[in-house]
């Protein structure tokens, strides 16, 4: 998610940096590609393969290769069984649910995949996954009711859980190849049952060889190196070059997303765009001066010109956001959050006492290393000092990505710009992580999601509604859903922004680069036509 040099000064830094595989500007490049290997590159350094130790992004897009869940999200953004047969059988009380598994698996090292294999690997996340509670705020418990069955015991009807069973970290591992690592991670190795195995690992590069006793329909192409690089200018230059056959946007400054963009509208390229599951949003510091003052909150929302913003921050490739889930899910409310409203916007300002000779200072914290960040935030000032400058000013504040997660739930920002995508695509693991609060006092959250994210607020009632909101289902659930998300715009804790798609470019004679409906790139299905060489 990162920003934005012009392209011919992109290609000048490129030409000094680059020699044969990345290995210039005193980047450590990748060994030679083997034969018949495509490459893939990206930003995404990856420190650990194991599913319980995977967090982001470029993990999940390896692991999603690697590895397969129970349920997945086709590109048509339809569920299908993958590992399981069907879909849950539910008790009466919904609070039970039995999957069977699907027969003839087995994982890279031959050892069959069956109920026990799954229940342990499940525990396992349980007991050290640095993302375990995804499944363990919903699951009491799982166990084996039949060779290839299971049984999930809820701790409350949870209408998502198959999509919560497509998150790609529940990916089931090896038995006998963990046996040692039950209790601790293993980082640098994996064993799973997908269409590839990985047969080398190191943070920088990974080398995939075609599963030979896949269950599935065979991948097509003969194998991949993935490669990942710190430099945006290095990567921009090695697919110019074609030291790469296939780019992938993960924070790639967006002036080379918008010229690969371009190369690729003129036929230079072939590009790819999957499904657009990840938000930008301003976070409110609710219940402290000044914007404990519902009508600055509201009048803040009012003054974003989402519009103007993602022409000259995103060039375009960000469309404008007026809701925190992302509207291509069921339950999203498109518009619950007004447009860009000056006059309605000062006039609530003059409400709260400015405009006219008292000013409204306030900090606007941004990642200083993400490019976006401080480009929104030089944009967004720019805009409001033009529009609104007699009633609010900007003092913009850059820190550093992992320090600002430290200290958001510490009420350290009155205002900051931050991202989210669910780990699998559903309204619930939208809100939820944004507004859930497990003590509240009136309309402040003391503890719990809220408060973590940095907003504080919370309102009577409003856990019991996302609990039920999870339990319905259709139609029902849908509005329960679009309710939740009017009431939060109403109290505006948090201004959404935009929406990111994420892209990948492939230079021709590829195949054009397709995504799952989880916004993972289908490496399986990359192939060179039948005449040089695919498998197909």
């Amino acid at each position: 998610m990162l920003p934005y040099r012009a392209a011919a000064r992109v290609m000048s830094l490129t030409a000094l940096c680059l020699t044969p595989l990345l290995g210039g500007c005193g980047l450590l490049g990748p060994p030679p590609r083997a034969a018949g290997h495509l490459v893939v590159a990206s930003k995404s350094r990856i420190d650990s393969v194991d599913p319980a130790g995977a967090y982001t992004v470029g993990a999940m897009q390896l692991l999603s290769a690697i590895g397969d869940p129970l349920y997945a999200i086709n590109p048509k953004g339809q569920l299908e069984p993958r590992l399981a047969s069907g879909l849950p059988q539910l008790s009466s009380d919904r609070l039970r649910a039995r999957l069977q598994l699907r027969r003839g698996v087995r994982f890279h090292d031959g050892t069959p995949f069956d109920a026990a294999a799954m229940v342990f690997s499940l525990k396992r996340f349980l007991a050290i996954g640095k993302l375990s509670y995804l499944l363990g705020d919903r699951v009491v418990d799982v166990r084996a009711t039949g060779s290839h069955e299971i049984e999930l015991r809820l701790k409350q009807p949870y209408s998502a859980l198959p999509q919560l069973l497509s998150a790609i970290n529940l990916t089931p591992v090896s038995p006998r190849a963990y046996r040692a690592y039950a209790h601790k991670l293993l980082n640098s190795g994996f064993v799973g049952t997908g269409p590839y195995r990985l047969a080398s690992f190191t943070p920088q590069q990974q080398r995939l060889e075609p599963f030979l006793g896949y269950w599935g329909r065979k991948p097509a192409n003969n194998g991949l190196d993935l490669v990942a690089l710190s430099n945006s200018t290095a990567l921009f230059g090695a697919m110019q070059s074609g030291e790469v056959d296939v780019l992938l946007s993960t924070s790639l400054e967006i002036d080379q997303q918008a010229a690969l963009h371009r190369q690729a509208s003129s036929g230079g390229l072939l590009e790819g765009v999957g499904p657009a599951l990840e938000i930008g949003y301003l976070t409110l510091l609710s219940d402290q001066p000044p914007l404990v003052d519902l009508r600055l909150r509201q009048a803040l929302a009012l003054s974003l010109d989402r519009e103007l913003i993602s022409r000259r921050v995103s060039l375009g490739l960000r469309d404008p956001l007026l809701t925190l889930v992302p509207p291509s899910l069921a339950g999203a409310a498109a518009k619950a959050w007004p447009s860009y409203d000056p006059k309605r916007a000062r006039q609530l300002y003059r409400q709260a006492g400015f405009c006219g000779g008292k000013l409204l200072s306030l900090p606007l914290t941004f990642r200083s290393n993400i490019p976006t960040d401080r480009l929104f935030a030089l944009t967004w000032q720019a805009q409001l000092r033009q529009d609104l400058g007699d009633c609010l000013q900007l003092e913009l504040n850059g820190i550093e990505a992992t320090t600002a997660y430290r200290q958001l739930g510490d009420g350290a920002f009155a205002l900051i710009l931050l991202d989210w995508m669910g780990d699998f695509p559903d309204a619930d693991n939208y809100l939820t992580p944004l507004l859930s609060c497990d003590q509240a006092q009136d309309q402040r959250c003391l503890k719990g999601a809220s408060a973590a994210s940095g907003s504080f607020w919370s309102a009577p009632g409003l856990e019991a509604k996302l609990r039920l909101s999870a339990a319905l289902q259709g139609p029902v659930r849908q509005g329960q859903l679009a309710q939740l998300q009017n009431q939060v715009a109403a109290a505006t804790p948090y201004i959404p922004l935009w929406l990111v798609a994420p892209r990948a470019w492939a230079r021709p004679p590829l195949s054009r680069p397709q995504y799952d409906g989880s916004g993972r790139l289908l490496l399986q299905e990359l192939h060179l036509p039948l005449a040089t060489g695919s498998q197909r």
